[in-house]
């Protein structure tokens, strides 16, 4: 997976069909809000991604208050937005089911 950062246009049209993600305004991360029935399912996924985000060597940023993950997403040596985060992005929704 390549950590070239993705230009504006490119990073938008990764975007596409991924739902709930967005581009920040600066254009350097994408970001989510995923929402659970309770804390325990919110860890879960938490735990889910964890353990996917060690093998791909590409950690997110994100927060846990009760039953909602934010995530930010960016490749920090890229400077912003690349392919391995689009990946993550991905595999993010499928856990979550959507």
């Amino acid at each position: 997976m390549t950590r070239e950062k993705l230009g504006r246009e490119a990073a938008e049209a990764a975007l596409t069909g991924l739902d709930g993600w967005a581009l920040a305004d600066d254009g350097a991360s994408i970001g989510r809000t995923f929402t659970f029935a309770n804390f325990s399912e919110a860890f879960a996924f938490m735990t889910r991604v964890a353990l996917t985000a060690e093998k791909m060597d590409h950690h997110p940023d994100w927060s846990n208050v009760y039953k909602t993950v934010s995530v930010t997403l960016n490749t920090h040596d890229a400077g912003g937005v690349t392919a391995l985060d689009i990946e993550l992005a991905k595999k993010m929704n499928r856990y979550f089911g959507g």
